[in-house]
């Protein structure tokens, strides 16, 4: 797209898997990416490919013994270089034209509605996703490139300040410098493009360290920026851990800022890291943090309970429960539990797990065996903390398949009410009245997504009021946020409120200048 034809934003659509036709393109895209798995994969350096002294294989969650790809394992001095290579580019790229960084982010967007197929395949393959849940990951990437091309233009162009006698002012918008991309694996294709994308087209210059379980998509990603005729070192591909590649380009003094999705546990640390001032940085880093979340979702007792159930449900099962927005707290009054349950309960029993490759599968499996570990943990935890109703135990199959689970009777403080599972698992707390379901709701240390379903207009307008989070929704699941649509992030814990897809997110990429002139 041209700058001069642009039209205004609107949302990607869905891929409609009911039509035959659709369906035989994405088995024919899972076959094609299956006969390339396998490969070994460079670190790209200042346009460079550079093959690693060691690598670490991605592996296929469903089917564990399916190599993905082998990726170099990046050292310390690899993403070091990265960050040299990166602010060596900088001081070209800054200077590039807004026009031109936009349409460079048009042009992503159309070869990935070309290899839209392709791209939900690897998601497919590599990080477990339905056909639904990448092709959605996919379209939001669409989305993003599409958004932030806009807003770039927006913000290059006159901004509106007050006049004043006698003087010429303005307002000018600049870059920062290196950014330090850290994605994370579970929107793999979405949040790593947005992100990135966000970088690049304000002027910014990026070291990207992909996650280490979703390197593949990651790859994929990155061609499209260079396919779309970014110049060599303005995105760095440093595939490796955290420990050394992630500390590496955190720390080091010529990173300007890190954008960060990922568990509080790391945020908090790459927060801290951040905060430092080493010798020769002559700036405060900007840290971008989108954490955890422990959702909720309240059921009034004038809720329509079959909507509720059914929000319910997507909300916490969707992509096996591990997105940061995933219900994990249903919040119900004590007027209408035992019929919720009645009708929440046999939709998660005829949820359908195994391997996303097949059409029909609903939920694949969690990510890792570390995950799966972790979260059979806290399902037995919830065990002795409540009522099982559902679930409770790994599903068959080779890979780290764990059952759709629901525990009733959990106590508002217990673990499964304030830990994040990021998995399958659902607490069901139940609720004296609306103004007890508000303070269970905002009882954690997190503040995300949350949702409200109630025919009561007075009891809405009061979650509105009340219920303290980024996110909310009023009778409708409180997962799927649309870039532009529904700005994305969230309070306390949950991060720094970047408000992705939103009007406000470009500016933390960007720098204000007011330049003032006597008349």
């Amino acid at each position: 797209m041209s700058v001069a034809t642009i039209t205004e934003f609107k949302n990607e659509p869905f891929t409609d898997f009911s039509k035959p036709e659709n369906a035989a393109v994405q088995e024919a895209a899972i076959k094609a990416v299956r006969a390339q798995l396998g490969q070994t994969y460079p670190l790209v350096i200042g346009g460079q490919r550079i093959p690693g002294e060691k690598t670490f294989d991605s592996i296929n969650p469903s089917k564990k013994s399916e190599i993905i790809g082998r990726f170099a394992a990046g050292t310390a001095e690899q993403a070091k270089q990265a960050v040299g290579e990166a602010l060596r580019t900088f001081q070209s790229w800054q200077w590039t034209p807004a026009e031109q960084r936009a349409a460079i982010l048009f042009k992503v967007a159309q070869l990935i509605r070309q290899k839209r197929f392709e791209i939900n395949a690897w998601m497919i393959l590599e990080v477990g996703k339905s056909w639904g849940e990448a092709d959605g990951d996919t379209a939001e990437a669409v989305d993003f490139c599409e958004f932030y091309a806009r807003e770039a233009l927006r913000y290059a162009g006159e901004q509106p300040i007050t006049k004043y006698p006698g003087e010429k002012n303005e307002l000018v918008y600049l870059p920062l410098g290196v950014i330090s991309v850290i994605p994370p694996w579970n929107f793999p294709c979405a949040i790593l493009c947005g992100m990135t994308a966000a970088a690049v087209v304000t002027g910014n210059t990026v070291v990207l360290k992909p996650s280490s379980d979703a390197p593949g998509i990651a790859w994929q990603v990155f061609k499209l920026f260079e396919e779309a005729g970014l110049p060599p070192g303005v995105i760095n591909f440093v595939s490796g851990g955290g420990g050394s590649v992630g500390n590496a380009i955190v720390q080091d003094p010529r990173t300007r800022a890190i954008a960060f999705t990922g568990s509080r546990e790391v945020g908090l640390d790459i927060n801290a890291k951040a905060a430092q001032t080493p010798e020769g940085q002559i700036w405060i880093k900007r840290v971008v943090a989108e954490m955890g979340g422990k959702d909720f979702i309240i059921v009034d007792k004038e809720a329509d309970l079959d909507a509720a159930a059914a929000g319910v449900a997507a909300s916490a099962f969707g992509f096996q429960g591990q997105k940061c927005s995933a219900c994990s707290r249903a919040i119900v009054h004590q007027d209408v539990y035992d019929a919720f349950l009645e009708k929440l309960v046999p939709r998660v029993n005829a949820i359908q797990v195994g391997d996303p490759a097949d059409r029909g599968t609903y939920m694949g499996p969690v990510v890792n065996a570390k995950a799966e570990q972790t979260i059979l943990g806290y399902i037995e935890k919830g065990k002795r903390e409540g009522r099982l109703l559902a679930g409770g135990a790994k599903a068959p199959g080779d890979g780290f398949f764990i059952q759709p689970t629901v525990i009733a009777d959990v106590d508002e403080n217990g673990v499964i009410a304030q830990e994040e599972i990021f998995g399958p698992v659902l607490a069901v707390i139940k609720a004296r009245d609306f103004d007890h379901a508000v303070d269970i709701s905002n009882g954690t240390d997190y503040g995300l997504t949350g949702a409200v379903y109630s025919r009561n207009r007075r009891v809405l307008e009061e979650a509105r009021r009340r219920c303290f989070c980024g996110n909310l929704y009023l009778n409708r699941k409180c997962t799927g946020a649309l870039v532009g649509v529904h700005p994305f992030g969230g309070f306390n814990m949950s991060g720094t409120d970047s408000k992705a897809g939103g009007r406000d997110y470009l500016l933390l990429f960007l720098q204000a200048k007011a330049i003032s002139e006597a008349l």
